[in-house]
C-alpha cells in the first residue's frame, strides 16, 4: 500500500529522477564518511545515496518523524534509522558516535525550515557541510548579499558562520503532491575559522537592526546600542539591509 503525504508533517515527496541525481551529484558521497539524511520519506534521495555510497563509508544515518515511514526504512536493514523530530537530535552525539564530523543532507519540511537551520547552527561545529532542498524564497534570504530585499536576519545569521551557495531550482512538477512553491538546493560550509563572538549577542543586535527595515538604523539598532552605552563608531544613517555581514559580526565583538 502506497504512503499518503501528510499535510501535518509538510510532505512532499521528490520523484523527478534527473532533480534526484543532480542533487546527488552535488551532495558527491565519498570515502569514510558520515552521512546524514533530513526527513528521507519514501527514499527518493536515500536509495541513490547508498548506491553512491563507498564500501567505506559509515552506515547511513537517516532522521524521520513519520512513524510509518520510519517502519519502512528500518526493514531494509541497510539504515541507521533516528525516528525522531528533528529538532531533539542531538548532532554533536552523532558526531561522536561515528567518531567523525558530519555531512547533513536533505529535503527539509519547508513549514519548519528556518527552526532546523538555527537548531542546526547550534551544531556547526560537529559538521562538514550541509546540503538541502528548501523553499527558493529561504533559498535566497539565505544566500543573499547586502543592498536587496532578500537580504535580512536569515542571511547574516547564517552567513556569519557558512558559506551559503545556491546551486539550482526545483519546479513543483519534481514533487508528489507539487508544493505550491518553487524550490532549490543549497549548500552551507562551516567558516574553517569561525569568528569569536557572543551568537546570542548577534542575534539580538541583528533583530533589532531588521526589526524596521525601512526606516535608518537610528531609529532601531542605534536605541539598542545606546541602551547598551555602546561608546564606539557605527555608521547609523543606513537601512540594516546595506550592512555587510562582517560589519554586523565587528559591531557585536565591540558591543
Amino acid at each position: 500500500m502506497g504512503h499518503v503525504a501528510r499535510k501535518r508533517f509538510g510532505q512532499h515527496f521528490l520523484t523527478d529522477r534527473a532533480v534526484i541525481d543532480a542533487i546527488i551529484d552535488a551532495i558527491a558521497p565519498g570515502d569514510d564518511q558520515a552521512m546524514v539524511e533530513i526527513g528521507p520519506g519514501l527514499g527518493a534521495m536515500t536509495l541513490p545515496l547508498l548506491q553512491r555510497l563507498p564500501a567505506s563509508s559509515q552506515p547511513l544515518t537517516v532522521i524521520e518523524l513519520d512513524r510509518d515511514l520510519a517502519a519502512r526504512l528500518r526493514k531494509r536493514g541497510d539504515l541507521t534509522v533516528v525516528e525522531s523530530d528533528v529538532l531533539k537530535v542531538d548532532f554533536a552525539a552523532l558526531a561522536a558516535e561515528r567518531g567523525r564530523k558530519l555531512r547533513v543532507v536533505g529535503n527539509l519540511p519547508y513549514n519548519i525550515s528556518s527552526p532546523i537551520l538555527f537548531h542546526l547552527l547550534g551544531f556547526v561545529n560537529h559538521v562538514v557541510d550541509q546540503t538541502f532542498m528548501l523553499q527558493k524564497e529561504v533559498v535566497d534570504r539565505m544566500a543573499a548579499g547586502p543592498g536587496g530585499k532578500d537580504y535580512g536576519r536569515l542571511s547574516v545569521m547564517l552567513q556569519w558562520r557558512y558559506q551559503v551557495e545556491g546551486l539550482f531550482d526545483v519546479p513543483p512538477e519534481a514533487f508528489d503532491p507539487p508544493p505550491r512553491v518553487d524550490s532549490a538546493i543549497v549548500r552551507m560550509v562551516p567558516h574553517a575559522v569561525p569568528v569569536a563572538l557572543d551568537e546570542a549577542l548577534l542575534s539580538e543586535l541583528v533583530a533589532s537592526a531588521f526589526s524596521q527595515r525601512r526606516k535608518l538604523l537610528r531609529h532601531s539598532l542605534g536605541r539598542w546600542l545606546e541602551a547598551r552605552g555602546f561608546q564606539g563608531e557605527f555608521d547609523l544613517q543606513r537601512r540594516a539591509e546595506e550592512v555587510p555581514v562582517a560589519e554586523f559580526v565587528k559591531l557585536a565583538q565591540s558591543v
